[in-house]
């Protein structure tokens, strides 16, 4: 089990990964060495499973980002592997889930422009054989961006 102070720990190096011992020795009212230590036990235990800066898609000329619906024809284990693969070999693909419902899978998709989702959808998603179906929604704007997770 955690406590309030691991948990305040958790939020604070969800907003600043880069915190050092003296930073959260700080912000928790603890020693540097006591507040490593609780860091060094959380990545242990697996709260903490890394740390990766935000890096913002739109330098990198990552114009257009999109959620892309996918429903399989088929359903059954080598069905799901094959795709699960597929989806490891595409830079684009930054995000996937498993859903339940209508559609199979939510991919999170950047790409430099139109034509970019387009051959992903038209040229990579499409032609395997286990999609029977693929909707592609275009983010216009993100009016909240990506947050920590609540550690309440």
């Amino acid at each position: 089990m955690i406590d309030h102070i691991d948990k305040a720990l958790l939020a604070a190096v969800q907003n600043d990964s880069q915190l050092t011992a003296q930073d959260l020795g700080e912000l928790l009212n603890l020693s540097p060495s006591q507040a490593a230590r609780r860091r060094q036990k959380l990545e242990i235990e697996g709260y903490i499973s890394g740390y990766r800066a935000h890096v913002d898609a739109e330098k990198l000329g990552l114009q257009v980002q999109a959620f892309i619906q996918v429903q399989l024809s088929t359903h059954g284990p080598e069905q799901g592997r094959a795709f699960s693969r597929m989806l490891s070999t595409r830079p684009e693909i930054v995000a996937a889930w498993t859903l339940t419902g209508e559609a199979d899978y939510m991919l999170r998709v950047f790409c430099s422009g139109l034509k970019g989702l387009n051959i992903l959808v038209q040229d990579v998603l499409l032609p395997l054989p286990m999609v029977l179906r693929v909707q592609s929604r275009i983010v216009m704007d993100q009016t909240k961006a990506d947050a920590p997770l609540p550690t309440r």
